[in-house]
C-alpha cells in the first residue's frame, strides 16, 4: 500500500520538472552513438553497426607471448608485412597483461594478438609464415594459442545472436503489457532501445577510432544489460502504479511519478553502485580477454540506471500528460 505521507517527505530530485534536461542529456549521449552506428552500417560490407570479430565472421586469432617490450612501430611493421604477404585486413594488437604469466611462462610482458581471415592450414605453412613475420620484429615471440572459427559457423552464430536479442525484447514487451499496460510496455521498450543504442554506439565509436572488434561475449553483455535495465525500470513503474492507485485523487500524476522515483532512488543507486564496484574490480584486476565484456557491462548498467530514473519515468509522465490533454479536447468537442 502507498504511504499516505509520501508527498510530505523530502524530495531529493524533481525529475519531471527538469525533464528537458534529462532528455537533452540522453540526446547528447545517443547522437554520437547513432552517428557512429550509421557510419559503420554505411561503410562496412556486412552493414553491421560494429566491427564484428571472428566469432561472427569466421577467422583465426594467433596469440604470441612476448618477454621483451613491444613498441607501436613493431606492431605497425608486423601489420605491413602481413599485408605484403597477402593477408587481408589483418588486425595486430599488443595486449599489456599483468596476468599474462598465467598464459605462458613467467616473465611475459606482452601478448601480441594477430587476427586474420580463416586459416585452413593443414600443412602449417600459413601459420609458419605469420610466425616468421612476428619473429622478424619481436625476437622473443612465442605462439601460445590459436583459435579458428569457420565462416559458416560465424554466420550462424551472428544470426542466432540477433534472434536472441529480438526475442528478449519481444518477451519483455509482452510481459510488461500483461503486468502493467501497453503504454508502460512501449516506454520500457524505448528505454531498453536507449540503453542498447548507447552500449552498441560506444563500441561503434571504439571500432572506428581504436579498431575494436566485438565477439559473442558482447551479445551476452547486451542481453545482461537489457535484463538489468528492465528490472530497474519495473521497480520504478511498480511503485508509480501502486502510489497512483491510492493517491491519484489528491495529487497529479506528475507529482506521483516524481515522488515514486525519489522513493526508489536510494535502492536503484545502491544496487547499481555495488554492481559497478564489482565490475570495476574485475575490469582492473581481471584478464585481458574479458575486459571488453566487463566494459560493456559497466556502460550498460550505468546508462540503465540513468534511463530508469531520468528517461523512462519522464516519458511515462509526459505520455500521461499528452493523453490527458487529448481526452480533455475530446470532452470539450463533445
Amino acid at each position: 500500500m502507498a504511504n499516505p505521507n509520501l508527498m510530505n517527505q523530502k524530495q531529493i530530485i524533481d525529475v519531471v520538472k527538469f525533464r528537458w534536461l534529462w532528455l537533452a542529456i540522453s540526446a547528447v549521449l545517443l547522437i554520437p552513438c547513432i552517428a557512429a552506428i550509421i557510419y559503420l552500417m554505411a561503410t562496412q560490407a556486412n552493414h553491421a553497426p560494429v566491427k564484428l570479430g571472428i566469432d561472427f565472421t569466421g577467422g583465426t586469432i594467433l596469440q604470441y607471448a612476448v618477454k621483451d617490450d613491444v613498441t607501436v612501430d613493431d606492431i605497425g611493421k608486423i601489420r605491413e608485412d602481413m599485408v605484403k604477404e597477402g593477408f587481408m585486413t589483418p588486425v595486430v594488437q599488443n595486449i599489456n597483461n599483468d596476468n599474462a604469466g598465467q598464459v605462458s611462462k613467467d616473465g611475459i610482458k606482452n601478448i601480441i594478438s594477430v587476427k586474420t581471415g580463416f586459416i585452413d592450414d593443414k600443412t602449417g605453412e600459413t601459420t609458419a609464415k605469420i610466425n616468421n613475420i612476428v619473429s622478424d620484429h619481436v625476437n622473443s615471440a612465442e605462439l601460445v594459442q590459436t583459435t579458428s572459427v569457420g565462416p559458416s559457423l560465424g554466420s550462424e552464430l551472428l544470426k542466432n545472436s540477433v534472434v536472441a536479442l529480438l526475442l528478449a525484447f519481444l518477451g519483455i514487451v509482452v510481459y510488461i503489457s500483461f503486468r502493467f499496460k501497453a503504454d508502460y510496455a512501449v516506454i520500457t521498450l524505448l528505454s531498453l532501445i536507449h540503453d542498447a543504442l548507447f552500449v552498441i554506439g560506444v563500441f561503434a565509436i571504439m571500432s572506428i577510432f581504436s579498431n575494436v572488434y566485438v565477439d559473442a561475449l558482447f551479445i551476452t553483455a547486451v542481453l545482461t544489460v537489457v535484463g538489468f535495465s528492465v528490472h530497474d525500470t519495473i521497480v520504478v513503474f511498480d511503485r508509480v502504479r501502486e502510489n497512483n492507485r491510492f493517491l491519484a485523487k489528491k495529487y497529479t500524476f506528475n507529482e506521483i511519478v516524481n515522488a515514486s522515483v525519489n522513493q526508489t532512488l536510494a535502492r536503484s543507486l545502491n544496487t547499481s553502485i555495488t554492481t559497478l564496484l564489482t565490475l570495476g574490480a574485475l575490469y582492473i584486476f581481471g584478464g585481458s580477454t574479458t575486459k571488453e565484456f566487463i566494459f560493456a557491462m559497466i556502460l550498460g548498467i550505468a546508462v540503465g540506471t540513468y534511463s530508469s530514473i531520468f528517461f523512462a519515468s519522464v516519458l511515462l509522465a509526459w505520455d500521461k500528460e499528452i493523453r490527458d490533454k487529448k481526452a480533455a479536447k475530446k470532452a470539450v468537442a463533445a
